[in-house]
Parts: C-alpha cells; sequence; structure tokens
C-alpha cells in the first residue's frame, strides 16, 4: 500500500501539475504526440485502404503490410531513429507511433469497404453514381463503423505506447515513470502509469461516442426496410 499511497500523495500536490514541466504539461503534451501521430497514420492509410477496398484488389497487400509493420516494435524504430537524422525526442516518437498506428486504421477500413452489401452497391450503381459517388455516398457511410473501430484501437495504443518518448530524450506521461525507475521510486511509477491508463480510457470512451454518433445504424435499418417493403405484394 506504501506505493499506492505514495503515488496518490505525488498525484494529490497541486505542485506537481502546475510547476514547468509538471504533470499537466506532460500530459497536454503526451495526448499532442499521440493525436498527431494517429492524424498522420489516418491520413495515409485511410485513402490507400478506401482505395483498394472499393476496388477490390489488394487484400493480401493489406494482410501483408499490417503484419509486418505489426513485427517491428516501435522501441527498435526509435532505435534507428537515433542513428538518423531524425534522432531523439518527440519528432522521433511521433513517426514511430504512426507506423505503428497505421496497420489497425487500414485493416478495419479495408474490410469495412468489402463488407458493404454488393447488392446495395448494384442498386447504386442502377440508379447512376459514379463510382465516386459510390464511395462517399455509399460504401464510406455503410463503413463507419469499422473504421472507427480501427481509429480506435490505433489511437489506445498509440496513448499506451507513447510513453517511450521519455527513453528517448521526449517528454509526455513517460517522464515520471522513467523518472521514478531512475530513481527507484514506485509511488512515482506507479503515478505516471496511472495517468496514462486513464488517459487511454478517456480516449477510448469519447471515441466509442464519437463512433455511435457517426454510425449510420439507423440508415442500414431503414434500407433494410425500404427493400422487405419493395418485397412484399401489393
Amino acid at each position: 500500500m506504501s506505493a499506492l499511497g505514495d503515488a496518490f500523495r505525488y498525484l494529490n500536490d497541486p505542485l506537481n501539475w502546475t510547476r514547468p514541466r509538471g504533470l499537466l504539461e506532460l500530459f497536454v503534451e503526451h495526448l499532442t504526440i499521440s493525436g498527431v501521430a494517429v492524424g498522420a497514420a489516418a491520413l495515409i492509410a485511410l485513402p490507400i485502404a478506401i482505395a483498394l477496398g472499393h476496388t477490390g484488389r489488394g487484400g493480401g497487400f493489406t494482410v501483408a503490410l499490417s503484419n509486418v509493420s505489426r513485427a517491428v516494435p516501435t522501441l527498435a524504430l526509435l532505435t534507428v531513429f537515433a542513428v538518423t537524422p531524425i534522432g531523439f525526442g518527440n519528432e522521433a516518437t511521433t513517426i514511430a507511433l504512426t507506423l505503428f498506428a497505421i496497420p489497425p486504421i487500414l485493416t478495419n477500413t479495408y474490410v469495412g469497404f468489402r463488407e458493404v452489401d454488393r447488392d446495395i452497391l448494384e442498386a447504386a450503381g442502377a440508379m447512376g453514381m459514379s463510382p465516386l459517388q459510390l464511395v462517399f455516398k455509399v460504401e464510406l457511410p455503410l463503413a463507419v463503423p469499422a473504421i472507427m473501430t480501427g481509429l480506435r484501437t490505433s489511437a489506445v495504443q498509440v496513448v499506451a505506447t507513447a510513453t517511450l518518448a521519455a527513453l528517448v530524450g521526449g517528454g509526455g506521461l513517460g517522464v515520471p515513470i522513467a523518472l521514478g525507475f531512475g530513481q527507484q521510486n514506485e509511488g512515482l511509477v506507479l503515478a505516471g502509469a496511472l495517468l496514462v491508463a486513464l488517459l487511454a480510457l478517456l480516449v477510448e470512451g469519447v471515441l466509442v461516442l464519437l463512433s455511435r454518433l457517426v454510425s449510420p445504424s439507423s440508415g442500414r435499418v431503414s434500407v433494410r426496410r425500404r427493400r422487405r417493403v419493395a418485397a412484399e405484394p401489393l
């Protein structure tokens, strides 16, 4: 209990939050690193996955790329960056986390597009929709739940992994954890770990709520209802 008590005492001290390089500044820095990494990963992965998912090609490429990306540890990338012009710090961590965040977004988006009902696509094509209209007015809305799952998975993983920034001269909530290990202060380590866990849960909750808001569940129900009505004899 002493480590837990030390952790709560550390977290309850306002000075630890408000001083320069305090917890509040580290919290914002951690969130910024994670947000930039996930945003950059989405900008890279979404267009590729949408193009491949719409055409139905590149399924093997998508799986292979995801597996290779997952097989490379983030810490190994940071070690490689250390001997390149990228160097240490938050920039190196952000680049490594971007590569780490791509596979879930790429895979889930591709699967979401491929799982769109082919009958709906054929009906939309018969109505005269162009390929771009099919993508943005039919496939993309129906693939939103899978896309949000990929984004949520990436975001939570990145928030947890961003603590590695402290090991390469960066910031974020990994700083008190690394400092606690250096000082053999279990309370400080636990305090940093609790903050990272709470941030991950917060990000998860926000993205779950956002996913429910943007998922067209009612639209899918209405489409099925219209198809049943159209099939019923007059």
